[in-house]
């Protein structure tokens, strides 16, 4: 007599939450996928601009001569 009544069904909101799930996982993987491209052009811009600099060559430039202090002659 007690407890016959049946279970409620809740699939619906099982089918609901597996979609926002999968919906919220989507947009996370799309996310990383775009950051990931954008990491990708930056790093070609900055090879880019790296590769004229690393074609000049730096000037060498001759030691400097030691500088002394002389001391006051009297």
């Amino acid at each position: 007599m007690f407890f016959q009544e049946p279970t409620p069904d809740t699939s619906g909101y099982m089918i609901a939450g597996y979609a926002i799930a999968f919906l919220v996982l989507g947009l996370y993987v799309a996310s990383i996928y775009i950051r990931n491209r954008n990491l990708q052009q930056d790093m070609a811009m900055l090879e880019e601009l790296d590769e004229p600099a690393a074609a000049v060559k730096p000037k060498t430039k001759k030691p400097a001569k030691a500088v002394t202090k002389k001391g006051k002659k009297k």
